[in-house]
């Protein structure tokens, strides 16, 4: 538990950190701030009380939408086995013919759910990892074995790409942070074009030598893994493995191509004005991101990085049950001993130049400690989870015992949407704890 003293620390940096973001929207940061421009006190503006624990949670939740950060938004948090937020608001689509435009904070459209399925970009990465976790838990792999000792295609006999182990996927430290196919969707259906593709990429460092985050490559080496192991697509062995299990049975990898599926529409904000330049993520703009994960043929592809769909309340408790040692509800799906092994830290690399965050990565998860971050000011160095593109940020902490998951259809530049995550999670973290 977090010490009365220590929660006060972090909502003094929450607040420093809200004005940050208050000042990017254009907005007064706060009540006082006003007062001090005009030198006149308006007694409307103090509240009779301050809201605390979940009440001040879905304040947070609700500004950040009023603000027009995005449109629609989830945010679900269990405690222990308990699913104690539960919120959802906005919208994640539209009717008719409408489109859903930037301009507008708040046009008419379809109302978001508990259980409307938002795009998870690289939330998906652990979903796939789990699907190695259990693998390795029922002995068919080792996390130290040459990946070539389950797909012998991969690569060619004593060659230093044979040397690339689940160890070095996992970790983001194969060589191989992407391939020719990243960009063709429409093979991103044929698991065969997937594995041909990975099986000629080249090197671009030495196993182990280098961490290099795989946008899309961790998925298509997770799940021509998975495939060669068990004979199933990933998609479904983690429906039969992980999904059903645990009751997440609105989480795919993979838009399901049988199904009468709706997933919310996604959005491209233009940057608030500021100093510097947004950069590309994953090599496109907001505005090509949201385009390229609206089509449903994109959503299809069995891209166990980036392709999850799903709520939020599913992928806490996927957080949930980590949490709680591998089991959830009297269902069990790892061993303690295994959740143990793939939540401790792996790899830590400073960031280049000491420009960044640093890269702290276990198996398959993101791990919290470094400056800046997401999950807090700055998180626990326990806490493992993971995000994606712009728009979704999952964690567990094992401190507090929370896991969170809060998914948005609003794709923003990396700082704006860092800040916003970091205020909902320390929000969460402080009135929860």
């Amino acid at each position: 538990m977090v010490s009365n003293n220590s929660n006060v620390g972090r909502r003094s940096m929450l607040s420093a950190v809200g004005t940050g973001l208050l000042a990017l929207a254009g907005q007064p940061t706060s009540a006082g701030a006003t007062r001090a421009t005009t030198g006149v006190r308006n007694e409307d503006d103090v509240p009779e009380t301050v809201a605390r624990g979940e009440e001040r949670i879905e304040q947070v939740f609700e500004y950040h939408l009023e603000q027009g950060l995005h449109h629609g938004g989830q945010l679900a948090v269990y405690r222990g086995d308990e699913l104690v937020v539960d919120l959802a608001g906005g919208i994640t689509g539209v009717e008719g013919d409408d489109e859903l435009t930037k301009a507008e904070a708040d046009p008419d459209g379809v109302e978001t759910e508990p259980d409307s399925r938002f795009v998870l970009f690289s939330n998906t990465k652990p979903l796939a990892a789990a699907c190695v976790h259990v693998l390795a838990d029922d002995g068919e792999l080792a996390f130290d074995d040459p990946i070539v000792d389950h797909w012998p295609e991969f690569a060619d006999e004593n060659s230093e790409k044979a040397e690339v182990t689940v160890r070095h996927v996992l970790t983001h430290q194969s060589g191989i942070p992407e391939t020719d196919i990243d960009q063709e969707y429409d093979q991103w259906t044929d698991p065969d074009a997937l594995a041909a593709a990975v099986e000629d990429a080249e090197l671009q460092f030495s196993p182990g030598d280098e961490t290099s985050y795989q946008f899309y490559s961790f998925g298509w080496i997770t799940g021509e893994l998975v495939r060669q192991v068990t004979g199933d697509r990933i998609d479904d062995f983690a429906r039969e493995n992980l999904f059903e299990p645990l009751g997440m049975d609105r989480t795919h990898i993979g838009r399901p191509e049988d199904e009468d599926v709706d997933v919310a529409t996604l959005v491209g904000f233009e940057p608030y004005d500021r100093v510097g330049e947004p950069g590309l993520m994953a090599g496109y703009t907001t505005e090509e991101a949201a385009e390229t994960y609206n089509r449903e043929t994109v959503q299809e592809g069995i891209n166990p990085a980036w392709t999850g769909i799903g709520p939020a309340r599913e992928l806490a408790r996927f957080y949930a049950c980590y949490l709680n040692g591998g089991e959830l509800d009297g269902t069990r799906v790892l061993s303690e001993e295994m959740v143990t092994t793939v939540t401790d830290l792996h790899v830590e690399e400073p960031p280049e130049d000491g420009v960044g965050t640093a890269s702290r990565y276990g198996l398959g998860f993101q791990r919290g400690g470094a400056v800046p971050d997401r999950r807090g000011v700055p998180a626990p160095e326990v806490t493992f989870g993971h995000g994606g593109l712009g728009s979704s940020m999952t964690w567990a902490d094992p401190e507090s015992d929370l896991a969170f998951a809060y998914v948005v259809n609003g794709i923003r530049d990396g700082y704006e949407h860092d800040a916003r995550i970091s205020i909902l999670s320390e929000t969460v973290r402080s009135e929860l704890t």
